[in-house]
C-alpha cells in the first residue's frame, strides 16, 4: 500500500507524558501557545474567543476546570521561529513552569532550511534546558504553500526537528488538504486570504487539536501509560543530544533596549496614536532621526541582532561588530506604508561563542517611499 504525507496528520512520537502526569495528580496545568498571526488569532472575529488557540483553551477548561487551566498567548503576527526562539523566555518561560508548549511557525518560516532549523531547534533546546518537564507539540497550519500532495518544505524541515527530539506534531495542513481533495471543504471558505482562517477555519483547527488531546485526557485513567522521558525514578534530568545545527538559537535572548551601555543622539519614546500591527506588548523604544546617532551594547554568544519598529517614516541604519567595518541595512518594505510593526535584523553568525561589541549607527538615508529617516530600536537580541 502506498502512503502519502496526508495519511498521518498526527505523529505522536514522545507524546505528552508530563501533561498526563499532572492530570493524573489532578494538579493545575499551564499551556502556552507560541507562533505567528494564526496562533495570535488573526482572521477570527474575536481572537480571545473564536481563534483555534482560544477554543483550545475553552476545551481544556471544560474538560479539567477553569480554575486549574492557565493559557499563555505568545502568538505574534508575522514572526518566524528565529524571532520565536529569541522571545521564548520573555514571552513564555519567564512566567513560570509550562506544562505544554504548542509551537506554530510552519507558515511564516521562509525557504532557508538552515535558519528554520536554527529557530525550531533553538526553541526545543532552550525549552528543554530551562524547563525540562515541559511537553512540546508542533503545529502545522495551512496556507497555499502547505496544501500539496507532498510534504511541503517548511513542514518537512520542522519535522526533522520533531523527529530528532521525539516531539509530537499535529498537521492541520494535511487534514485540510485531504478535506479539500474529498470536496468536504472549500479552502477560500475557510480562509478568504488563503492563509488566515475565519471562525469556521479556526473551529476546524481547534477540532483537530481536540481530537489529539482527547487521547491524552482519556489516558488519565491509565496510570501505567507514558513515561516522562525527562524523569528517572522521580528525578528530573536534562539530556540533550548533539544539535542538528550547532548554530541554533538555544541561547537566544531578547533584551530591553536599556541594555545598551552607550547612547548618543537617541531618546526614549512610545507609539501613541500611530497605527501598529503585530505587536501587543509595550512599545517603549529608543528613537532617533539624527544622522550619525549611535548606540552600542556587548553580548556573549555567536550572533546578535536588534528588533526595530518599522513604519512609514523608517530610515536606514548600519551596524558594526567589534572593530569590523560598518554594514548598511534597509528594512523598509510595502508593509511599512501601512503601519508600524516589529522587524528583526540579525547580524552575521560566528563559529565561536565569545563577547562581541555591537554598534548601531543612523545613516541619514532612507528608501524613496519612506516619509522620514526614523530609527526605532525596540529590543536587542543575543545568542
Amino acid at each position: 500500500m502506498t502512503y502519502t504525507w496526508t495519511d498521518h496528520p498526527v505523529n505522536h512520537r514522545g507524546r505528552l507524558p508530563h501533561l498526563k502526569e499532572k492530570l493524573l495528580r489532578n494538579e493545575p496545568i499551564v499551556v502556552a501557545f507560541i507562533g505567528g498571526s494564526i496562533t495570535e488569532g488573526a482572521g477570527a472575529s474575536d481572537a480571545t474567543t473564536t481563534s483555534w488557540r482560544a477554543l483550545t483553551e475553552s476545551y481544556l477548561k471544560q474538560q479539567i476546570s477553569s480554575e486549574k487551566v492557565t493559557c499563555i498567548n505568545a502568538g505574534v503576527g508575522g514572526t518566524t521561529s528565529t524571532f520565536g526562539a529569541h522571545r521564548l523566555h520573555s514571552h513564555v518561560l519567564s512566567q513560570g513552569e509550562i506544562d505544554l508548549l504548542f509551537v506554530e511557525f510552519s507558515v511564516n518560516d521562509g525557504a532557508n532550511r538552515d535558519e528554520s532549523i536554527r529557530g525550531m531547534e533553538g526553541i526545543v533546546r532552550q525549552c528543554r534546558r530551562h524547563s525540562p518537564r515541559t511537553d512540546i507539540c508542533l503545529i502545522y497550519t495551512a496556507a497555499d504553500k502547505n496544501l500539496t500532495d507532498h510534504t511541503p518544505f517548511n513542514i518537512a524541515v520542522h519535522e526533522e526537528v520533531a523527529a530528532y527530539y521525539a516531539i509530537p506534531s499535529v498537521n492541520f495542513a494535511a487534514r485540510v488538504y485531504t478535506l479539500i481533495q474529498s470536496n468536504q471543504v472549500i479552502w477560500d471558505a475557510l480562509a478568504s486570504d488563503r492563509v488566515h482562517p475565519n471562525d469556521a477555519g479556526h473551529a476546524l483547527y481547534a477540532a483537530f487539536v481536540r481530537e489529539y488531546l482527547d487521547e491524552v485526557l482519556v489516558e488519565r485513567k491509565d496510570s501505567d501509560g507514558d513515561k516522562d522521558p525527562n524523569r528517572i525514578n522521580g528525578q528530573e534530568i536534562v539530556s540533550l543530544p548533539p544539535p542538528l545545527n550547532p548554530n541554533n538559537y538555544e541561547y537566544a535572548a531578547m533584551m530591553e533596549a536599556d541594555f545598551a551601555d552607550r547612547l548618543d543622539g537617541f531618546e526614549w519614546r512610545r507609539l501613541s496614536s500611530e497605527p501598529l500591527m503585530n505587536w501587543r506588548y509595550d512599545t517603549r523604544h529608543l528613537y532617533t532621526d539624527t544622522r550619525d546617532a549611535s548606540l552600542s551594547f556587548t553580548v556573549h554568544g555567536q550572533r546578535a541582532g536588534v528588533l526595530l519598529l518599522c513604519g512609514p517614516d523608517t530610515g536606514n541604519f548600519e551596524y558594526a561588530i567589534d572593530n569590523e567595518p560598518f554594514h548598511s541595512m534597509s528594512l523598509f518594505d510595502d508593509w511599512c506604508l501601512r503601519a508600524y510593526r516589529p522587524i528583526i535584523a540579525m547580524f552575521p553568525i560566528h563559529a565561536e561563542r565569545q563577547s562581541r561589541r555591537i554598534t548601531i549607527r543612523h545613516t541619514g538615508k532612507k528608501d524613496e517611499r519612506s516619509t522620514g529617516t526614523s530609527l526605532r530600536i525596540l529590543k536587542l537580541f543575543s545568542n
